[in-house]
């Protein structure tokens, strides 16, 4: 296993992992930020003032719980509400390549000082893997780029599952994603064409 960081200066966030038989493009969710300084901001946060309050505020009021279900009640659902809001952050997304057989699209959710919680994986077969492409769609009043898989499905549609689309990496990574899928899936080395599997 090989790590490199393809964009270390502007886009340190990008990592690619060669594996012998598949390569993984890896972004994390954190960047950094884009006024020069170097600072890094974060996507997914450990802990935040609200984690800190809460028990303060429920060791205050919990005295006036004991007697009443529906007040014990309320105060275990925003517990559990909070932790589940804090297990459930998209700590990175991956596109894993495996030349000849297809691509796999990953989201990794979790806290962020613990190993991922879960991970929802989608797998598109090089049969039915048309394209990978970049696309632009609107956000707000924004223009975002994005990474598609285009491919079949059982009912002869086209559909399109989308690369990263928690995190929404900005364009340079996208293009260091796409020419790679491009490479690994697509291009005939023999003769230099890009050609469908």
């Amino acid at each position: 296993m090989q790590r490199t960081r393809p964009l270390p200066d502007c886009h340190p966030e990008l990592s690619v992992i060669e594996w012998p038989s598949f390569r993984e493009y890896r972004v994390e969710n954190w960047r950094l930020a884009r006024d020069g300084s170097g600072n890094v901001v974060r996507g997914a946060t450990s802990w935040g003032w609200i984690d800190l309050c809460l028990p303060v505020v429920i060791s205050f009021i919990w005295p006036r719980f004991r007697g009443n279900t529906m007040l014990w009640a309320f105060a275990v659902l925003v517990v559990g509400f909070t932790m589940y809001c804090r297990c459930v952050q998209v700590l990175h997304e991956s596109v894993l390549v495996f030349p000849a057989y297809g691509i796999q699209l990953e989201t990794h959710r979790g806290y962020p000082l613990l190993k991922p919680l879960f991970v929802s994986r989608r797998f598109i077969h090089a049969s039915l893997l048309e394209d990978f492409i970049i696309n632009e769609g609107l956000r707000r009043w924004n223009v975002r780029y994005y990474l598609a898989a285009v491919h079949g499905s059982s009912t002869d549609k086209i559909a399109l599952d989308v690369a990263f689309e928690n995190i929404l990496p900005h364009f340079p990574v996208l293009l260091e994603v796409y020419q790679g899928v491009q490479e690994l899936m697509f291009y005939n080395h023999t003769n230099n064409r890009h050609t469908r599997i």
